[in-house]
């Protein structure tokens, strides 16, 4: 099975994700906490990276149980 660079999953750190769903770090890890935001990959003691994969269904997943634009807040 031969893989391209399109099925490749990237591990992005906290800045992309931060810029990406729109939240602070202290957001994302309260969810991370509440179980509700996908869990980083820790890489070292000192290194947390997050699936690029998994911060995209998040942010699918979040627009369609929201209504999409239509929802108000």
């Amino acid at each position: 099975m031969t893989f391209s660079s399109d099925d490749a999953d990237r591990l992005i750190r906290i800045g992309e994700v931060k810029r990406r769903v729109g939240l602070g770090k202290t957001m994302i890890y309260q969810k991370i906490k509440e179980g509700t935001f996908p869990e980083p990959y820790k890489l070292s003691p000192f290194a947390a990276r997050w699936s690029d994969r998994e911060i995209t269904a998040w942010i699918e997943t979040t627009k369609n149980s929201l209504g999409g634009k239509r929802h108000k807040i």
